[in-house]
């Protein structure tokens, strides 16, 4: 159960901070709701409280979780799937869509290595740029760091060997 001022994680929109919890009528029955600001682009979202942990609604990690998140990205000797770039893109939609900042982590890592083999569709490079983001917020909000140091971290880590 989240508070007001608490910070969250929505799958696929990122941290947001929780500005309110309101009680609605909705489809015939009163249900409370969390009011959710995404700290990247300000979109408001509900979400029932019922049912947030279903949606996926989690706490920022903790900080001692990033070296997890780090390494995944650092583990280069992966096999990627030769696979059409559409169904390719589904998969790691999916996976973006769990919300698991190790599941976005590993969704990054594959496409820079595949950006390195081939060039990769508008959609993976916009998919790219999606995961790339939700983690570089995720990590500077769990470690209190500046968003520019940990993409100077990233790009670092993700320098393709």
């Amino acid at each position: 159960m989240f508070k007001v001022g608490d910070l969250a994680v929505y799958p696929a929109q990122g941290v947001g901070i929780i500005e309110a919890i309101e009680h609605k009528e909705y489809m015939g029955s009163k249900q409370k709701f969390y009011v959710m600001k995404i700290m990247s682009n300000g979109m408001k979202i509900m979400i029932p409280i019922n049912s947030a942990q279903s949606i996926g609604l989690r706490e920022v990690i903790a900080e001692k979780e990033i070296p997890k998140v780090y390494a995944i990205l650092r583990n280069k000797d992966v096999t990627i799937d030769k696979q059409t770039w559409n169904k390719r893109y589904k998969e790691y939609l999916d996976k973006i869509k769990t919300g698991s900042v190790f599941e976005i982590a590993r969704v990054l890592r594959d496409l820079i290595i595949l950006k390195s083999d081939k060039n990769l569709s508008f959609g993976e490079r916009k998919m790219m740029d999606t995961a790339k983001s939700l983690l570089v917020k995720e990590i500077s909000v769990a470690s209190n760091s500046e968003e520019t140091k940990v993409e100077q971290d990233l790009r670092i880590i993700l320098t393709v060997q």
